[in-house]
Order: C-alpha cells, then sequence, then structure tokens
C-alpha cells in the first residue's frame, strides 16, 4: 500500500483549494439571488454552505504551510503567509460582519494563492539542499 506524501503535493493540493474557495465565493450572489424569492418565507441558506469557507480556509492553510516549508525562495514564503492572512482576515470579516470589504478582494488573495502554487511548484523547488542554499 502506497502512502500519499501530502507535502510533495502541497502545491496541488493548495491551488485546488483556493480554486474551489474562488468558485464557492463566486457563486454564492448568485445562489443568493436565485433563492430570494423564498428567503422571505424560510432561510435558504444551508448550514454547510457557510462552513465551506472555513474548511477551504483550514486546507489552504496546511497547503500553505508545507509549501513554505519546501520553497527555496524566502519572498515566495511571506507572500503565502501574507495572502492567507488576509483571505483569513476578509473570512473573519465576513463571519463576523465587522466592516464591508468589496467582494473583489476574496477573489483577488484566493487567485493569488492559486497562481502562488502554480509558480512555487514550476520555479521554487529543490531536488538537493544546494539549490536551497543559494536561494536562501
Amino acid at each position: 500500500m502506497k502512502i500519499i506524501n501530502f507535502t510533495s503535493r502541497s502545491d496541488i493540493i493548495g491551488a485546488t483549494a483556493s480554486a474551489m474557495c474562488f468558485i464557492h465565493c463566486l457563486v454564492t450572489p448568485f445562489l443568493f439571488v436565485a433563492y430570494s424569492n423564498t428567503a422571505i418565507i424560510e432561510d435558504t441558506h444551508p448550514w454547510w454552505w457557510g462552513i465551506l469557507d472555513i474548511v477551504f480556509l483550514v486546507i489552504s492553510f496546511f497547503a500553505v504551510y508545507w509549501s513554505t516549508y519546501n520553497t527555496s525562495k524566502q519572498f515566495v514564503k511571506y507572500t503565502f503567509w501574507t495572502l492567507w492572512m488576509l483571505l483569513a482576515l476578509i473570512i473573519i470579516n465576513e463571519k463576523w460582519e465587522i466592516a464591508h470589504i468589496a467582494e473583489v478582494f476574496i477573489y483577488l488573495t484566493t487567485l493569488g494563492l492559486v497562481f502562488l502554487h502554480f509558480y512555487n511548484r514550476r520555479y521554487c523547488q529543490c531536488e538537493d539542499d544546494k539549490c536551497c542554499v543559494d536561494a536562501k
């Protein structure tokens, strides 16, 4: 039985989770508009739909953690954590309704994480210790 090594696939998992988060955030307003006529009668927002963003955030946390652990470039580490923190703050803000933030910011942070995972997978992986020593 072969065990999957999630640390080597963290960029794929992270890019997938971020892309699914982007789609989730993009589809939500359309679902609310589609069900707006029934919202007067009953609550149509399923509980699991509201939890999906937290699930994606947790998955992306571990993907960012392992991607930054395995990357060879310092600026990629800082960019990963900056984007993840912004995404977490935006999601917390949406849950607690602290301030009105335009939806474009959540789209930009999730797409930023998707592209950064692809960039990290393509350009920032080391096969041996020598390339990482020069890059740091």
